[in-house]
């Protein structure tokens, strides 16, 4: 079964956006970003492969799903499929696809439940908090880009996910000097929403 991952900028009090759903505040330049560029190379959009001069191989992730409101910031400056090398399922039970790239879901869970029955490799959940909270079940790792800056108020990391005992492992943490740390963790073998 593939794993789902939760690869996301998140600030240190747990939001992955302002109110108005931007993340200017997250830094977008520093010694955190050869990472970003050299191992998760799947995760950037096309435009910005292109502007780099690489190409990703889709070897971590094949597949990522996203929802609306996150699928919306490439359509807002006239991208249709932010994610070429990969495929794309947007979340929405009122909009329909702006590309023959994109397919729109109205059933996430029911989606990604069956996508992770496939062969291929990973899927990347791209957010946003929404969706995230209410996929947190299926979850196999998170990736958290940890900025240093405290937000106050925003779109939460899982928005919206009811209680329930869900334990990871940290597998790995780096620091680096620009104050970003990139935290892995994966889920505890076994656990998919225990209730107390």
């Amino acid at each position: 079964m593939r794993d789902v991952t939760y690869y996301v900028a998140t600030s240190l009090d747990g939001f992955i956006a302002a109110p108005d759903g931007t993340w200017s505040a997250f830094l977008d330049e520093g010694d955190h970003m050869a990472v970003l560029v050299d191992e998760f190379a799947d995760t950037l959009p096309g435009h910005v492969q292109d502007a780099l001069g690489i190409q990703s191989d889709a070897t971590m992730f094949d597949t990522v799903i996203m929802g609306w409101t996150t699928y919306s910031a490439a359509l807002d400056v006239g991208i249709v499929s932010p994610y070429p090398h990969l495929r794309q399922f947007v979340a929405s039970r009122h909009r329909r696809s702006e590309s023959d790239d994109v397919t729109v879901t109205d059933d996430p869970a029911a989606t990604l439940g069956r996508l992770r029955k496939e062969d291929g490799a990973g899927i990347w959940l791209a957010g946003g908090g929404a969706l995230a909270g209410d996929l947190v079940d299926q979850i196999d790792r998170l990736v958290l880009k940890i900025n240093p800056v405290v937000l106050g108020d925003g779109v939460r990391l899982f928005a919206g996910a009811r209680y329930a005992d869900r334990p990871f492992t940290a597998t790995r943490v780096r620091q680096f000097e620009s104050g970003v740390v990139i935290a892995e963790y994966r889920r505890v073998s076994g656990t998919r929403g225990v209730t107390p």
